[in-house]
């Protein structure tokens, strides 16, 4: 019996340890969902205070109405078309007249073209996200392959070459690295187009489509012509170049010491020690833990991303968001602008919380 006993006795712990881990795994499971909840509820704070800055901001100088068109009316056609648009009233009121628009997607309309707002954004939001995302592709791919290889050749010369390429990509300006690639592949060497999206028998080819979706690249596939799709690339590659290589040389740096300090860290020597080859130590046990940091800061590499393509697309005439920014800012088109800076906000906050919420997964600390 005491044998029988002690059997048991000692055969209830074994048993105990399954619901010990359950316990465990459900808090991190909601620990995860708890810190994804509570991120995305930010982002409507974030959003509402962005709004209100730009709103404020764009009438510091006065009514938009007077702004885009004082000088070619006449002072009693300005105060009628004040007085019709509501920006003779208090500015509290304009404010609360205003959020109560957004909650409808209503943007309100160009002051010098007419357009709803939301048109504007439809019809060119999709040129600065094909751009975006090329030069996002351009920038991992230079970013992490010239970081890794200077991680890996550290205090050699290639390692010197590619941290002052990363410097030089980082600090020229992006119309300067522009107007420098238009003049060296597109006027010295006549291999690229200098500017547009795309030549205007392609324009022509994608008016055959029943419903484009504005990324040309797509819309040549849909048309099933590679000479399209060709001529759609090759508009594609310098300003994916300008705007990338900006990016990238903040990815080489950032990979550079990211790999080169868990390379250097202690159980990446203990598996050296043990004999594993110093190609799966950078890929299998150094890499992975530096690609935390690297995703954190993509997010506002992003950002930067979509500010730097008012310039690029203002340098190569690639008519997307940023060209249309900036023309609009020349007309002092301020509900124009003020609809552009606010929808370019919400894609900066969720691509934030997106890049969050990877790292979260990455790296389970970050949840607490």
């Amino acid at each position: 019996m005491e044998a029988k006993a002690t059997a048991e006795a000692d055969a209830s712990p074994i048993k105990a340890k399954p619901s010990e881990t359950k316990p465990k795994k459900n808090r991190i499971s909601s620990g995860f969902f708890k810190f994804v909840v509570v991120r995305f509820l930010l982002i409507i704070p974030t959003i509402f205070i962005l709004v209100t800055i730009v709103f404020f901001v764009m009438r510091a100088t006065g009514d938009p109405i007077t702004a885009a068109l004082g000088g070619r009316l006449t002072p009693e056609e300005l105060q009628a078309r004040i007085h019709q648009a509501g920006y003779d009233r208090p500015l509290i009121v304009q404010y609360a007249e205003y959020l109560g628009d957004l909650l409808h997607g209503d943007l309100g309309t160009t002051l010098t073209d007419n357009q709803p707002v939301t048109t504007i954004l439809t019809r060119y939001g999709a040129a600065t996200f094909e751009l975006a995302l090329l030069a996002l592709i351009v920038a991992l791919i230079v970013g992490i392959g010239l970081g890794r290889i200077a991680a890996r050749r550290r205090d050699h010369a290639p390692d010197a070459a590619i941290r002052t390429f990363a410097i030089l990509c980082y600090a020229t300006p992006v119309f300067f690295l522009g107007l420098l690639l238009k003049l060296i592949f597109s006027i010295w060497l006549d291999w690229l187009p200098s500017s547009g999206r795309s030549s205007l028998a392609s324009e022509m080819q994608f008016g055959r489509l029943v419903s484009p979706t504005g990324f040309y690249i797509i819309d040549a596939l849909q048309l099933g012509e590679p000479a399209v799709l060709l001529d759609v690339l090759q508009h594609a590659i310098l300003p994916a170049l300008a705007l990338g290589l900006l990016t990238a040389g903040v990815f080489i740096r950032l990979v550079r010491t990211n790999v080169i300090s868990t390379y250097t860290s202690g159980y990446v020597e203990a598996a050296r020690s043990r004999g594993v080859s110093e190609k799966r130590l950078l890929s299998k046990h150094a890499w992975k833990p530096a690609l935390i940091p690297i995703i954190t800061v993509m997010g506002m590499q992003i950002a930067l991303m979509l500010a730097g393509a008012v310039l690029t697309e203002t340098t190569f005439e690639w008519k997307g968001l940023g060209f249309m920014l900036s023309t609009y800012l020349k007309a002092r088109d301020f509900v124009a602008v003020q609809g552009i800076v606010i929808l370019i906000a919400i894609i900066v906050s969720v691509v934030n919380f997106i890049v969050d919420v990877i790292s979260a997964l990455i790296d389970p600390r970050v949840r607490y």
